[in-house]
């Protein structure tokens, strides 16, 4: 099963007057690229967090907020009264000293010092952090079932598209059978040409022959294109598999392509431009695919 890189989940609990909330956001990347916000107090939890968050998305560029706040109406902060009294006595001193006129709002001055408001730091016993826990596994979960889901529109899509190319591909054998009367008719004509002068090395025209032949012949590339689509429809279902589709793709292009230089003929080519066309927006889509 395929999934997308893009996804978003997010979970909540209350538990001990406290609201856990864990946020989930990923886009694709080749590699796993993890940033973890969180509170100072779980800090030391950040490890764990990040092994979880690789085991259930593996890869792509993923951001986790983890957030803990109070549902109480009462704020757990208190402001520090030392702290105030010691910045008014300085401030007084100073003013004293160089005769600088005292502001009429000095309330909203010491406010806006540092250190009046301090928040206790809190202490989570190993319940609560399972509960964070919980919380981050479901945010996960929900990110990874988002996944899900993109990944089968995206299957959808990409099926659509392979198929496209094999149906330009079954395109090619009525133009296929022109092309070889045409290149028979240019073949007998110089070869008219070329008996009728009588200078010519036999053993050196059959060899040229062979080769221009050979050459021209797309036969091979034909067969191994519709066995590449096979291959493809075989792989999709697979687990993590986008990179093997990436390959999958290359070898596609390298028949489209030698297809397309074998031609010599302008209804080929125009099926050739198509398949092309289809094979870049799989590769596109491919970025995404897990």
């Amino acid at each position: 099963m395929i999934k997308s890189m893009t996804g978003y989940g997010k979970a909540e609990q209350i538990y001990q007057s406290k609201k856990i909330s864990v946020e989930v956001k990923t886009l694709n990347s080749k590699v796993l690229d993890l940033s973890i916000k969180l509170p100072q107090e779980i800090k030391s939890q950040e490890i764990d967090y990040r092994n979880e968050t690789s085991n259930i998305l593996q890869r792509g560029k993923v951001d986790v907020s983890i957030s803990v706040t109070d549902t109480e109406n009462e704020q757990n902060v208190h402001i520090e009264k030392e702290i105030i009294a010691s910045y008014l006595k300085q401030i007084k001193e100073i003013s004293e000293e160089y005769n600088i006129p005292q502001s009429s709002d000095l309330a909203m001055l010491l406010f806006k010092m540092p250190g009046i408001f301090v928040t206790p730091e809190q202490q989570y016993d190993e319940e609560f952090l399972e509960k964070i826990r919980e919380t981050l596994f479901s945010a996960l979960k929900i990110a990874d079932d988002f996944r899900t889901r993109e990944g089968e529109i995206l299957k959808k899509d990409l099926l659509m598209r392979k198929n496209l190319i094999l149906s330009y591909l079954n395109e090619v054998a009525p133009f296929e059978k022109e092309r070889h009367e045409n290149i028979k008719n240019r073949l007998i004509k110089n070869l008219t040409e070329l008996t009728q002068s009588g200078k010519y090395d036999e053993n050196r025209f059959e060899q040229e022959l062979i080769f221009y032949l050979e050459k021209l012949d797309i036969t091979e590339e034909k067969v191994r294109l519709a066995k590449h689509c096979a291959y493809f429809d075989d792989t999709i279902d697979e687990d993590g598999a986008g990179k093997k589709l990436g390959f999958i793709t290359q070898e596609m292009g390298r028949e489209i392509n030698t297809l397309g230089s074998k031609a010599n003929d302008a209804n080929i080519q125009r099926l050739v431009v198509q398949m092309k066309d289809e094979l870049e927006k799989i590769k596109e889509q491919l970025f995404n695919i897990l």
